[in-house]
This record gives structure tokens, sequence and C-alpha cells, in this order.
């Protein structure tokens, strides 16, 4: 499917739901009362337009968090399964009009595209239903740290130098997203929680391993050479946040694997979210299962280290 195409079909989906503000959310039900208020939040590699994407769990967070800014950091809507095979359940549909809805409600919601939604980087400095689309961005935390937010991809040599063999690569990672659907299933059956094996391979594969550091390493340097103190991105479905070379290196994780976000506390402390743990055992069960940069005085924080919990 040509690029024009694409960016028609996915353009219906924004006038469609840009109605003046409703008192139901999607499908009728009233909305919750916010579960979890931060000043920031991060979240990419939605992957909406794929059956891999979590659309159900990644709504509950967007219900369940109120926030002052939201970051889209790119592989939003995913063009090349769409370009592939039309894959637009109501479930995505509910994601987009949850987004717009916050947009509407005050919260500044910025979409910085990535190589899967490359088509919206037509649209860079245009808003649509008052999110705005940006190439990347310097956000300021409440701590006065300065965060370059950049989606990844850039840094990515397989995307750089053979784009054939990442769609290659996509098409494989969509079958095993596929087997690891059939295997969950059996596993509810059984009682088992959620288990994702794409990113059981990642993390015992030593080459994915390498790849994976190799691109924080990247983007950590990139970081350093534009003056700032950290970056936030998202592209390796690997949610990290950990200091390299005294920058702060932040990755939102992913929404078809992990379920993971970056949140920012009004203090500006940083924070990794599982929302599996979140929403499977509580607030206050989940700290465990979150890695928290510490906040502190702005002069302190270029070099400060990133703690984990024990």
């Amino acid at each position: 499917m040509p690029h024009d195409t694409l960016l028609a079909r996915v353009a219906t989906l924004v006038p469609a739901v840009a109605v003046p503000p409703a008192p139901r959310e999607p499908g009728g039900t009233d909305e919750p009362r916010p579960r979890l208020r931060v000043r920031t939040v991060w979240i990419s590699d939605l992957h909406l337009g794929t059956p891999g994407c979590q659309a159900g769990h990644l709504l509950e967070f967007l219900r369940a968090v109120e926030c002052e800014q939201l970051f889209l950091v790119g592989d939003i809507i995913d063009g090349w399964q769409l370009r592939r095979s039309w894959y637009w359940p109501q479930a995505h549909n509910d994601v987009v009009q949850k987004l717009l809805r916050k947009a509407r409600k005050g919260c500044r919601v910025i979409f910085i595209p990535g190589n899967h939604d490359e088509f919206a980087r037509k649209y860079v400095q245009h808003s649509f239903g008052g999110i705005e689309v940006a190439e990347d961005w310097i956000h300021e935390t409440a701590d006065g740290r300065k965060l370059w937010i950049t989606h990844g991809d850039l840094f990515d040599g397989v995307i750089q130098c053979a784009k054939w063999l990442a769609h290659v690569g996509d098409s494989l990672y969509e079958f095993t997203l596929r087997l690891n659907r059939h295997l969950n299933r059996l596993r509810a059956r059984m009682g088992l929680p959620y288990w994702s094996l794409s990113r059981y391979l990642k993390l015992k594969v030593k080459r994915a391993m390498s790849y994976v550091s190799q691109f924080e390493e990247a983007v950590a340097r990139e970081a350093r050479r534009r003056g700032v103190h950290g970056v936030v991105c998202g592209h390796i479905h690997h949610a990290e946040l950990r200091e390299i070379d005294g920058v702060l290196y932040a990755n939102d994780g992913d929404w078809v694997e992990s379920l993971t976000a970056l949140v920012e506390h009004p203090d500006g402390r940083l924070e990794i979210l599982d929302w599996t743990a979140f929403s499977q055992r509580g607030d206050a069960a989940c700290e465990d299962r979150t890695v928290t940069a510490p906040a502190g005085p702005p002069a302190d924080r270029r070099h400060a280290p990133v703690t984990m919990p024990s």
C-alpha cells in the first residue's frame, strides 16, 4: 500500500473522533478516576494496527494516568503492517480516541514519529486533533534536567543501511508474536500469568544483547554531543533507566511485549512503570518492579547515579 493511500486511511480516524468532549469513555463506560498522577508520561512502540498491540492494557493505562504532558515516542501506528494488510479493531480506535480526549482536556500531547510511522514525518510542526507532531524534543524536568526525546531508529544500523533486512526481521518478529499469543492462551488456561517469548529471546540471545548495548551507547553519545543531561527513546522494545558515561539513558519500552512506560513525578523523579505489575498487584505492591532515578537539585543531576531497588 503506497504511503499516500495509507495516510488517507489513517487520516480518516482523526475526524471521526475529534468531536466535543463526551461524558463517557469509548464503549459507554464511565471514565474512572485516575489512579496515578504524574507530571510527564512517555510511551512508545504501541504498534496500533497489528495483532500484537496490547490495546486493552494500553487503554487501561491511559484511563488510569493523569499527566500534564504525554509524549508518544514513535511507532504509535504501524504503517509497515498496515501497508501489508489492513488491521484496525475497535480497541485500537478507542486508544486513538483516548489520546485525542487527553489533548482536548488540557494534556499536552506530543507525537515524535518512528520508523514504523515514518509517514507522519511529513507533518512535523503540524497538529492533528490537538496532538503536536515533532521531529524530536527537548524536555526540561521539574528538577532542571534537559532530556532529548527521539524515537531512536536513526541509531539503528539495520534501519539505516539495510532497510530490506529490517522488514524481514519485522516479519519474523510478527511470527514470534503470533506464536506467543497461542502460548499465552494455553498459559491462561493453566492459570499462569502473561509471558513474552520475544522478550525472553532478546534477553537470552548474546547477539541481541550486544545490539541493545551498542544502541544504548550510541544514543547516549549523541545526547552528550547535544549537551543535554539525558535522552528518552524507544525503538528496541527494551525498557531501561541507567547512566551511561554521565548521561541518563531512558527507554520507555513498548506496548507489545513489556507493557511499560516512563513517568516523571512532580519532583522530577523518573520511573519506569511496569503496567503488568501495577494493574495486577496494585500501586503499592508494584514498587519492587520499578526502576527509579532519584530526584535531586539540578546542579547534582548530571552525574547522579541511577538506583535500582533491591
